[in-house]
């Protein structure tokens, strides 16, 4: 084999190896090419998701200040209604106090009892007091008593 020929092997040779090496470095970029894009679209995705969570949570803490806000309502209605059934209880008693006819009934059971101060001149006392405060509180403006179990309060 002459001279020539050995060197245009080695050269094929080299060629090819280059070609190789290039195929295979190509080939290499290429999937990390792939795997930069799947990452990015994996990336918008949870930047989707993470999106969607924030939303639905505002969405859940708005949900759930509704009905904290509904709860205290209701309980401030019901302490309302509380007060208005132990003034009605109040007036109402403090009508039969008052009643010339109811109060003598009332009076004809306590007959016979020492004449010091019965139960009943008590409590007419006791729900007078209450009666003059709300009067007052009317009168200035001021908020209602105390949703506290008053004197006028009867336990049955």
């Amino acid at each position: 084999m002459s001279t020539a020929v050995i060197i245009l092997i080695a050269v094929v040779v080299v060629v090819v190896a280059v070609a190789i090496y290039m195929a295979s470095r190509r080939q290499a970029e290429q999937k990390r090419e792939d795997r930069r894009v799947i990452a990015t679209e994996h990336r918008e995705e949870a930047e989707r998701n993470r999106l969607t969570a924030e939303k639905e949570s505002a969405v859940a803490d708005e949900q759930a200040a509704a009905a904290r806000r509904q709860a205290a309502e209701a309980e401030q209605r019901a302490q309302e209604a509380q007060r208005a059934r132990q003034t009605a209880d109040a007036h109402a008693e403090h009508a039969d106090d008052l009643d010339p006819d109811t109060h003598e009934d009332a009076h004809a059971e306590h007959q016979g009892g020492p004449s010091s101060e019965t139960n009943g001149e008590r409590d007419f006392g006791e729900r007078q007091e209450v009666f003059d405060e709300e009067r007052e509180g009317l009168r200035t403006g001021g908020p209602p008593p105390a949703n506290e179990p008053g004197p006028a309060r009867r336990e049955a």
